[in-house]
């Protein structure tokens, strides 16, 4: 998964999206995001739970732990290895869902550069990143699961995102849920290929500073 997303929607978009009932505690604002252009270190919106009560929170994307300072914070983490290893031992039992609209893979296509492509759900709704982070402090932040691609999405990269149905991102979500239950859930039920479509956009998303909808456009290709 190549570090770039989309978070345009509000935080009531993507809760709606959870179908989780129950108080927000909203750190995040009522308006929409407005965020077509989300890169590394930046500030993403979060849904969490703590004390039985979900949170939105905004952290920033990417994470490391406090005596791993020799080296840039990851913002991916692979499932086969997060819940057994010791980078991300502290955090692995602190789970979260990152609610996006899309995310962005480039491809080569065999120009003098590689072509971006848009990859979001089908159906329009939101898809819903299973991912697990530190939420205060000094060090808080967070980091995407990630799993090996399946032929047929895209195949530009060889990692996807985890995302999780809305049923499985409660489950996710819920502290009730045992670590080793979670672990297969990621390992085993991301929403598969034929959830999500594809296609060109503009190289200008590329650059981070720029912004805008017409980032998402498609192009031809």
């Amino acid at each position: 998964m190549c570090g770039r997303l989309s978070q345009y929607h509000g935080i009531h978009d993507f809760v709606e999206a959870l179908s989780m009932p129950g108080a927000l505690v909203n750190s995040v604002g009522d308006q929409p995001l407005g965020h077509y252009n989300v890169a590394p270190t930046t500030r993403v919106a979060l849904l969490h739970i703590e004390a039985d009560i979900l949170h939105a929170d905004l952290l920033p994307w990417g994470w490391r732990p406090h005596w791993a300072r020799d080296r840039a914070a990851p913002i991916n983490a692979r499932v086969e290895k997060v819940a057994h290893g010791a980078f991300f031992r502290a955090i692995w039992p602190h789970r979260a869902i990152v609610p996006i609209d899309n995310w962005f893979e480039w491809v080569d296509e065999g120009g003098p550069k590689k072509q971006p492509y848009l990859i979001r759900r089908g159906d329009g709704r939101p898809a819903l990143c299973a991912a697990i982070g530190q939420c205060s402090g000094e060090h808080a932040g967070f980091v995407i699961l990630t799993a090996d691609s399946e032929g047929g999405l895209l195949d530009v990269h060889d990692r996807r995102p985890i995302v999780l149905a809305p049923a499985f991102a409660r489950q996710w979500l819920d502290p009730a849920t045992a670590g080793e239950h979670a672990e297969q859930m990621a390992l085993n039920l991301g929403e598969p290929a034929a959830q999500f479509e594809w296609y060109p956009v503009s190289a200008a998303i590329g650059n981070v500073r720029n912004q805008g909808a017409e980032l998402i456009a498609r192009i031809p290709g």
